[in-house]
């Protein structure tokens, strides 16, 4: 199975590096550009919509997908020639259909939706009201927190935020070049590797849905990187390519099943660890915001990122760094099924107070 889940990684890869790179050449005449601003880091127009070629390549692959699924199971001559480890999950495949092109179709909104915005500086209310709308809908179809919490209206409420957090966190982070795409990648990467080691408690199979899907959208983002890394970008994601992800990434860890009632309690903490960072950059900067009594939603630049160029980091420096603080969190989510609840609530307040001691090495440089 990891050999196809490679395979769909670079297909989606090769599809998204190659549609990308001819989205920035006709981005402009779309209106798709990126223009110097006081809060923006570039000094040249920079073509915009590179989300168009990550969300494009990710529907392509799971059209290509499907049309070899198709001729799959019409072909019994074919399927003999894959191993019985790949051919046993086509039926679990083609049931999950429904909710593969449902979760697709709703990311494509909000892919549209940023990329509007990226033309015409849409409204934030607008902006914020439609994703709701999205997250509400994502939730009714069943992508929801499983948390041990016998309160639907408690639990439906939390999803919904934690849907549209995430969407905006990634939005939030996009403002260097590479910095929310690769920390997607990281993200992704991590989650799908979780995957793995936590067993579906009915099934007691490794999670191949979930894995497989992220394998897919890391690869379209990674290949959206060839372009737009941290010593070089000549296309941004915009907001529809943040929003895309964010989405995408938010409803996978609700679909997936961290826990059961196998007394696996303590892998609830697995998302918290692999988004720590974009929640941290959300969450201060956010209360930076509020403390100069400015809006929330007002564009500045007290970003992570930018609280670490303000301490001598150069601008592709700080974007490593934030890799690595990423993937330093991402680790203790590999171990939380090895341990128990105690050892799972350790890591979980290991992982915060090294963002707390960051924040407070950032405070004290800043101050000097």
């Amino acid at each position: 199975m990891f050999t196809v889940f490679l395979i769909t990684f670079f297909i989606a890869f090769l599809l998204s590096a190659a549609t990308c790179r001819q989205i920035r050449y006709f981005a402009p005449y779309w209106g798709l550009v990126d223009h110097p601003g006081e809060r923006k880091i570039h000094t040249e127009p920079i073509p915009t919509g590179g989300g168009l070629g990550i969300g494009m390549s990710v529907f392509m692959t799971f059209v290509l997908g499907q049309l070899c699924l198709l001729l799959l199971t019409h072909f019994e001559t074919l399927r003999l020639l894959l191993p019985a480890t790949v051919t046993v999950h086509f039926d679990g495949v083609i049931y999950r259909n429904g909710q593969l092109w449902t979760l697709l179709g709703l990311g494509g909104i909000l892919l549209i939706l940023g990329t509007l915005d990226d033309r015409f500086n849409l409204n934030w209310l607008f902006r914020l009201g439609v994703q709701f709308f999205v997250a509400i809908i994502a939730v009714y179809h069943g992508w929801r927190l499983t948390a041990f919490i016998d309160t639907p209206i408690l639990t439906n409420i939390l999803s919904v935020i934690w849907i549209v957090g995430l969407i905006n966190s990634f939005n939030m982070l996009d403002n260097m070049n590479g910095l929310s795409a690769g920390t997607a990648v990281i993200c992704g990467l991590f989650l799908a590797a979780v995957m793995f080691i936590t067993p579906n408690p009915l099934s007691q199979q490794p999670q191949f849905f979930v894995a497989g899907f992220l394998f897919i959208l890391t690869g379209g983002i990674a290949g959206f990187l060839m372009y737009n890394n941290p010593f070089h970008a000549s296309i941004f994601m915009g907001n529809g390519g943040a929003y895309f992800i964010g989405f995408l990434l938010a409803v996978t860890t609700l679909t997936a099943t961290f826990s059961g009632y196998d007394g696996n309690v303590q892998t609830v903490y697995v998302p918290l660890l692999i988004f720590a960072v974009p929640v941290y950059d959300t969450t201060t900067v956010v209360l930076i915001r509020i403390r100069n009594k400015k809006s929330p939603f007002t564009g500045d630049q007290n970003h992570f990122s930018h609280r670490l160029v303000d301490l001598g980091f150069s601008k592709p420096q700080a974007v490593l760094m934030v890799y690595l603080t990423t993937t330093i969190c991402c680790l203790g989510s590999l171990l939380l099924y090895q341990v128990n609840f105690l050892g799972a609530t350790l890591i979980f307040l290991q992982t915060f107070l090294l963002l707390f001691l960051i924040s407070m090495m950032e405070h004290a440089g800043r101050k000097n």
